[in-house]
């Protein structure tokens, strides 16, 4: 056995924010310009390194949303999403990022932090497409986001975190089309969601639409997980015949 005595590695830790809401029935994610070395001018997701070492990884979570989006965080729905921590993903050394995923309806337009010269909300199809380029490994960081995202809409009620306290079914509706990237079959949501029992509740009172007939409001029902859940249309096969030949 060496007699060397072991020291631990230099590690950096910080927490990066896939933050989503809705706008103009699309999904948007919230990315800054790096006003920093590395890769300054290029576009990142929010979030900074701990404030000290005694900061918990979740308040430092708090205090970059709030920072980014000056919202408290009882109106944004936060959970932490994986940790990042290959090796070469930061130019800095070795650096292990704590994501975590916020959602929350009707987000208002971001200042940019400290270390950032702008920060604006930016299709979410964008980044997954890779039209937007993104920093270090924040393209990975925000499509695992998403994915999440997508997935926990068929099992719980994250859907209710994108609407307001009140809303109709069709603005619920609207939230799956938006963030699943497909429309939906209006009578058919209809019957699923109202299946989900305590997915949704009458919120007890009505609101007219465009067309001067009142639609029912609901709010978020107490169950979480939703029973039977609302599975997500399978995408169109690529290069499947539809001309109804034989290949």
């Amino acid at each position: 056995m060496p007699n060397d005595a072991w020291s631990p590695p230099p590690v950096l830790l910080t927490v990066d924010l896939v933050i989503l809401t809705l706008r103009q029935g699309d999904l948007h994610i919230l990315l800054v310009e790096r006003g920093e070395d590395p890769f300054r001018g290029m576009l990142a997701l929010p979030g900074g390194f701990l404030n000290h070492d005694g900061e918990e990884i979740l308040d430092a979570a708090h205090r970059e949303l709030n920072e980014e989006t000056a919202l408290a965080s009882r109106w944004v729905h936060l959970e932490q999403l994986a940790a990042y921590g290959d090796s070469g993903r930061d130019p800095r050394g070795r650096v292990v990022s704590v994501a975590h995923l916020a959602i929350a309806p009707g987000l208002p337009d971001p200042v940019a932090g400290t270390d950032a010269t702008d920060a604006a909300w930016v299709p979410a199809e964008a980044v997954l497409s890779g039209e937007r380029e993104l920093a270090f490994d924040h393209r990975r960081i925000a499509t695992d986001g998403i994915e999440h995202a997508r997935t926990k809409l068929e099992f719980s009620s994250l859907a209710t975190a994108f609407c307001g306290e009140q809303f109709t079914i069709a603005e619920l509706q609207q939230v799956y089309e938006a963030v699943w990237g497909t429309a939906l079959d209006t009578r058919n949501f209809y019957r699923k969601v109202q299946a989900a029992k305590g997915f949704i509740i009458p919120a007890g009172t009505d609101r007219r639409t465009t067309g001067g007939r009142p639609a029912r409001l609901y709010k978020a029902g107490p169950k979480t997980v939703l029973f039977p859940p609302l599975t997500r249309p399978a995408p169109p096969a690529t290069g499947q015949n539809t001309t109804g030949g034989d290949e």
